[in-house]
């Protein structure tokens, strides 16, 4: 033990590749670094004491995505993780009062001029104009009460980095390094943005979100695509909506749907923090005791309801397009917590890590008909069942359906054929590396201390993963790729390019 914990975390996980009783003891030295505190209102901190360079990592997780979203307000979950970087009533205003009133006037101004430009039997343009003008007036004097980005600067002054946020189908999160003597600063502004967030210069930010979809999917190729997929893999569950939000719903919900979404999922129950670096947890948990005790106790995010029905025939979506041609193919498998979930892993792992990969090996190297070609899971969320997806990107003068015919070749031979000891041997090998590689910096550490917890709710199914994927057989690849690689569970979307119609005439 005492070997174990002196050379740190990677030494002690390398030491774990050799032999099952080595592992147990690993995961026995990780948990003894391991502070688990709960507040009374329900928030769960993870801290992990790794002595060294005086730096600490903080990611904070939040049980919110896409998912939660209904028909009206989609990309909400997105929108609102652009508006926790606005700052509060003490952060980024001159004036907390004043601005108070000037944007309930922009709220007033945007609900005349949504009112007059959905009026039944039309609206009125010089109406519509001059309230379209009130509007922006409304905006330009809140924006006067402004401090831009005093949120950013703060953390910037005080030696942050990397403070940034991502929102998915099933989680929100947000995260930022500090040296480890501003883990006081850290507190209180990460607890005051959740506890009295303003939701300043909404309108203008919305703009910048409906800007960011034009681009990652309206005017990309592969975007309409992925799209197109998803919407037609789900019929039920809220997977089948991208997180960007569709384009009507980011041209109508309010800053009053924001505030609305932020108070029904931005409880302390529906938030992991974990904390990794030079950090003493007997001596930081009074800190956060005294910042985020002061967040108000609220629900869990709930179940959903919406169970994703079997699917019992195959689905298909064509997309002409000027592009050039692309090819999905995606199957319905369980969710992340199911015992199978690290067979998808093994299966994707043999199809498309590396030049050895079996996609790789025939579809660009061997055949040459794909620039790229390779498989991945847990699209577009894990928390629920989701998809095993296949993309493939055709070569000059090769078709979506010469892919077709590769992949699905090297699909029946999972299906037909076991795989050899070595290739296993070669997953199993590189899933254990890559955990060590997860586990190498701070922000790893807390990221996916942040990440096991929510899902499994016990951040020790990090270690217990690896101990599935040892005990993988060709078997059990076998097994899974039989019961979710059939026709019938399968969906299919394909870019294509129209012929060019001849143009005609008389000479």
């Amino acid at each position: 033990m005492t070997q174990l914990a002196r050379r740190g975390v990677a030494g002690a996980l390398l030491l774990a590749l050799t032999a099952a009783p080595a592992f147990s003891l690993d995961l026995a030295s990780f948990e003894g670094k391991v502070t688990e505190h709960r507040l009374d209102n329900g928030l769960t901190f993870l801290i992990y004491e790794r002595p060294g360079a005086p730096v600490v990592s903080f990611y904070t997780h939040v049980d919110v995505g896409s998912a939660q979203e209904v028909p009206g307000i989609t990309g909400l979950a997105h929108m609102f993780e652009h508006m926790a970087f606005k700052g509060t009533t003490k952060i980024g205003t001159k004036d907390a009062e004043a601005e108070a009133e000037a944007l309930a006037r922009v709220d007033a101004a945007y609900h005349a001029y949504e009112a007059e430009r959905r009026r039944p039997g039309g609206s009125d343009p010089e109406r519509l104009a001059e309230l379209e003008q009130a509007f922006k007036d409304a905006q330009d004097a809140a924006r006067e009460l402004v401090v831009v980005n005093e949120f950013g600067e703060i953390i910037d002054r005080s030696g942050g980095v990397g403070l940034n946020a991502s929102t998915a189908a099933d989680r929100t999160d947000y995260y930022i390094s500090f040296p480890a003597n501003r883990v006081e600063l850290w507190a209180y502004l990460e607890s005051e943005r959740f506890l009295d967030p303003v939701l300043r210069e909404f309108y203008t930010e919305r703009d910048v979100v409906m800007e960011e979809r034009r681009l990652r999917y309206d005017s990309q190729p592969i975007g309409r695509l992925i799209e197109q997929f998803v919407s037609t893999a789900f019929i039920a569950h809220p997977y089948q909506s991208m997180g960007i939000g569709h384009m009507s719903d980011l041209q109508s919900f309010t800053r009053e749907d924001a505030e609305e979404f932020y108070d029904t999922y931005y409880n302390p129950s529906n938030m992991i923090i974990s904390i990794a670096g030079a950090i003493d947890a007997e001596e930081i948990i009074p800190i956060l005791d005294r910042y985020f005790g002061r967040l108000e106790p609220g629900e869990p995010t709930p179940p959903l309801r919406t169970v994703e029905p079997e699917q019992i025939g195959e689905r298909s979506v064509r997309i002409p397009d000027p592009s050039q041609p692309l090819y999905a193919e995606g199957y319905h498998r369980p969710a992340v917590t199911h015992p199978d979930d690290v067979v998808y892993d093994a299966l994707a792992d043999i199809l498309s890590t590396g030049r050895t990969s079996r996609l790789y090996r025939s579809l660009v190297r061997d055949q040459k008909i794909a620039a790229q070609a390779f498989a991945f899971n847990g699209f577009p969320g894990n928390k629920y069942p989701t998809l095993m997806i296949f993309f493939a990107l055709p070569t000059p003068g090769h078709t979506n359906e010469e892919v077709q015919a590769a992949i699905r070749a090297e699909i029946d031979k999972l299906k037909n054929e076991l795989v050899t000891d070595e290739e296993l041997e070669r997953v199993k090998t590189r899933v254990k590396a890559n955990l060590i590689r997860g586990l190498r910096s701070n922000t790893g550490i807390a990221r996916q201390l942040a990440t096991f917890q929510a899902l499994f709710g016990d951040w020790r199914e990090l270690f217990r993963q690896v101990e599935r994927i040892d005990a993988l057989t060709p078997e059990d690849l076998q097994r899974v790729a039989r019961e979710t690689f059939k026709e019938t569970n399968r969906t299919v979307a394909t870019l294509y390019t129209e012929p060019v119609a001849e143009q005609g005439g008389e000479g």
